[in-house]
């Protein structure tokens, strides 16, 4: 699974731009994504600064040049940006892997166990490592008393599929952390 990180009016928080660095116009990229291979010379990416393309990146120094802010005092303008992805920009620039997902293709599908409906997958999170799916209880289990929210991991332990179609996730033992909740 990847992730694209903190939806926004339908587009993704993907990175933000720091310091700068040097004094012909780079800037310091911090990315906030498993994808960094869609920041390429001549994209374009919507910016908390407007739209903006990227004239020259460096990804192993995570340095990144905008077209129209070459120079410090240009490249200053653009401290504290933030750049987003649209879905579409996201599918398209971003390859998975057989059997990987995006966040926000996981989002909203039911979690279930053996045919039971635990609950819906409101928020993909990561804990140190390990990708988490937040878990809102099914109101019949919570009326039985369960935990309103839970989160299991999303590793191969607990997860047996993920169906982005039929938006749903089958899951073993995660009944047993529901319980423990």
């Amino acid at each position: 699974m990847k992730n694209s990180l903190l939806k926004e009016n339908k587009r993704f928080f993907i990175a933000q731009v720091g310091k700068t660095h040097g004094l012909y116009g780079d800037l310091k990229l911090h990315i906030h994504t498993d994808f960094p291979e869609q920041f390429k010379e001549g994209y374009t990416f919507q910016t908390s600064s407007g739209v903006l393309e990227i004239l020259k990146v460096n990804l192993e120094r995570s340095i990144i040049c905008f077209k129209g802010y070459e120079g410090i005092d240009y490249a200053k303008k653009l401290i504290n940006t933030k750049i987003y992805a649209s879905l579409e920009e996201t599918k398209e620039r971003c390859k998975l892997e057989n059997g990987e997902h995006f966040w926000f293709e996981i989002e909203d599908c039911e979690l279930e166990e053996d045919g039971v409906k635990l609950g819906k997958i409101a928020e993909m999170q990561r804990l140190a490592d390990v990708n988490y799916m937040f878990i809102e209880t099914d109101e019949a289990l919570v009326k039985e008393g369960f935990s309103k929210t839970f989160l299991v991991p999303y590793i191969e332990r607990y997860v047996l599929e993920t169906d982005v179609e039929k938006q749903v996730v089958l899951t073993k033992d995660a009944k047993e952390i529901l319980e423990a909740s």
